[in-house]
């Protein structure tokens, strides 16, 4: 099955060559994907699930993302994501743009990529809340006079009414990160240029969400403080834990979803924000029951989006290795082992994007009697199937220190295992992401 798939990957390759729009390397296309990889050896699978969304008639530009916190966890640097980039990229013959973004910085942390990256995402929700100077209070409703006591956005019912009170609820909560964005941008930009790279910004690492109100006034800032955003990633309604399903309200998740679009269409045209900005959806990896809803929408309003799959590379690893046997399963029991006896440790930096019930983990003993089947299907990702374990899945997902740590005898089996590891990442990404978003 693996096989198949692969070679059918490459069958496609010279039709999906011809129709990428080369136009400009800076844009970043209509439909675009994130892929995380965590130890820098599955670019090829994953730009292989891409040229076939491509040669399916769906042009999908490919973006490698990597934050500085998972860099300094495995102790790599951002050049060796441009290198498993630009190798995957000419050992594929890809002819459209590409990208390697700097995903989640700050300007303590900024420097490290500039050199690799042309995609940045500007992380300023630790801002939200925060003070702003009066006098950047007072400017920011000054410009808003311009708008009107209410402003009406088509497909959306009800229109803004603006108030004094209402900028002052939005300027407080939003004001200071977009501030701050703008100093990661400019920051960014004396060095590398105008034009040069692609801007994220991104608020969606807080508990609250934005609401499509909020995304008015927040993109109204961004175009204020002139930063030529083409893509906005929102806290939305619901859970987005690493690596498993959406779990919240579908309803109105589909609701904030289309307003958020509709808000864009307008910010777009009324404060002269860049043409292709679109929604980016962080930890969208697996969130499967929320995938049809976003492609409906996209596909009512001809919009594009930005989705990005941090760890789902990692645990593809991780099952690569489980079914191919022998030492390759014995690392896959080891790293579950390790990652269960430090739970809390490599659970803390991913708290706010974790559910893990402990009394449904297996414990080590159960683990050591399953073969590369079991535990291959109780870490990949299929709904409803009877071995599968959204808590055992998730503790593999942070769990990427321990193969870290591992340092060589991880990395010789992935290169022992290559084509199995690799064709499990790329049926992944293609198979169960790319054509539920896009309805292939």
């Amino acid at each position: 099955m693996y096989l198949y798939f692969r070679v059918r990957t490459r069958k496609y390759f010279f039709t999906a060559k011809k129709i990428i729009n080369q136009t400009n390397k800076m844009e970043l296309g209509k439909y675009s994907f994130g892929t995380g990889d965590r130890f820098n050896h599955e670019g090829e699978a994953q730009l292989s699930a891409l040229i076939t969304a491509t040669s399916e008639g769906v042009e999908v530009t490919p973006v490698w993302n990597k934050s500085n916190r998972e860099h300094n966890i495995v102790h790599s640097e951002p050049e060796g994501t441009r290198k498993e980039a630009d190798a995957a990229v000419k050992n594929l013959g890809w002819e459209g743009p590409y990208f390697v973004d700097a995903d989640h910085i700050n300007l303590s942390n900024v420097d490290r990529f500039i050199e690799h990256c042309n995609f940045f995402t500007l992380d300023v929700a630790m801002y939200i809340g925060n003070d702003s100077a009066e006098e950047d209070v007072f400017k920011f409703k000054k410009s808003c006079e311009a708008l009107g006591t209410e402003v009406s956005i088509a497909g959306i019912p009800e229109p803004i009414v603006i108030t004094d009170e209402l900028l002052d609820v939005v300027a407080g909560k939003y004001l200071a990160a977009v501030k701050e964005a703008a100093k990661i941008y400019r920051h960014i930009e004396s060095s590398k240029g105008v034009g040069n790279f692609v801007t994220e910004v991104s608020m969606d690492e807080v508990e609250e969400p934005q609401t499509p109100v909020d995304m008015f006034f927040i993109l109204k800032m961004i175009a204020d403080e002139k930063i030529p955003a083409q893509t906005i990633a929102p806290k939305f309604t619901g859970r987005f834990n690493k690596g498993v399903d959406y779990v919240g309200d579908t309803v109105q998740f589909a609701k904030e979803f289309e307003e958020d679009v509709l808000v864009i269409e307008h910010a777009v045209k009324e404060f002269g924000l860049p043409e292709d900005l679109k929604l980016s959806v962080h930890s969208g990896s697996d969130k499967f029951t929320i995938y049809p809803i976003m492609a409906e929408i996209i596909k009512k309003h001809d919009k594009g989006i930005h989705v990005k799959t941090a760890g789902t590379t990692w645990l593809e690893e991780v099952i690569g290795l489980s079914i191919s046997g022998d030492t390759g399963l014995e690392a896959a029991k080891e790293i579950y082992k390790k990652a269960l006896e430090r739970k809390d440790e490599l659970c803390a930096p991913y708290a706010d994007v974790i559910d893990i019930d402990d009394s449904k983990l297996p414990t080590p003993e159960e683990v050591d009697s399953w073969d590369g089947e079991k535990y291959a299907n109780a870490l990949r990702h299929i709904p409803g199937h009877a071995d599968y374990n959204s808590n055992f899945r998730q503790l593999i997902h942070v769990g990427y220190k321990v193969a870290a740590e591992m340092g060589e005898k991880y990395t010789d089996l992935l290169k022992e295992n290559a084509e199995v590891v690799g064709s499990c990442v790329e049926e992944n990404i293609y198979e169960r992401h790319l054509k539920r978003l896009f309805d292939l």
